[in-house]
């Protein structure tokens, strides 16, 4: 199992998070970003540099994805694509999404990109707090303990 990142939008609490993980854990971490990431010296840690462009980080992502691997987004179809991979996606908030919900968040998602671009506004997410840290924090370590033998 790998563990992927889409890191361009992904806040530096989890980033840092899952470079201990990656360390601890001995899983190979990849970040993956269309401008250049800063990351710790690690054996375990990696990143990717892709072009910019709308959504070529996540091309990238689902091209090297295999099953099982995890993926760090809150990109709704990077989610759906890689369930449909047979990964798992793990929102940086700490919510996975799973084949039971992916379809109805594309269809959320989607209804307010077509809001958007006929002028209605409708706000943005949240600020991400030590709540949404925590959350996180809980599910990766479930979700290890589960993947790869725990500690």
């Amino acid at each position: 199992m790998k563990i992927w990142i889409d890191a361009d939008a992904c806040p530096k609490p989890i980033k840092e998070l899952l470079y201990r993980a990656a360390e601890r854990r001995n899983i190979i971490l990849t970040l993956v970003a269309n401008r250049s990431l800063g990351h710790p010296a690690s054996q375990w840690i990696r990143s990717i540099q892709v072009s910019a462009g709308a959504d070529v980080a996540d091309q990238e992502i689902v091209r090297q994805l295999e099953a099982g691997d995890l993926v760090i987004t809150a990109d709704i179809p990077l989610a759906a694509e890689t369930i449909s991979k047979g990964g798992h996606a793990l929102d940086p908030r700490g919510v996975f999404f799973s084949e039971d919900n992916i379809r109805e968040r594309l269809s959320v998602r989607n209804f307010m990109d077509d809001l958007r671009s006929n002028g209605v506004e409708t706000g943005g997410p949240r600020a991400y707090g030590d709540k949404d840290k925590q959350k996180f924090a809980n599910e990766l370590d479930r979700f290890l303990a589960r993947h790869k033998g725990g500690i």
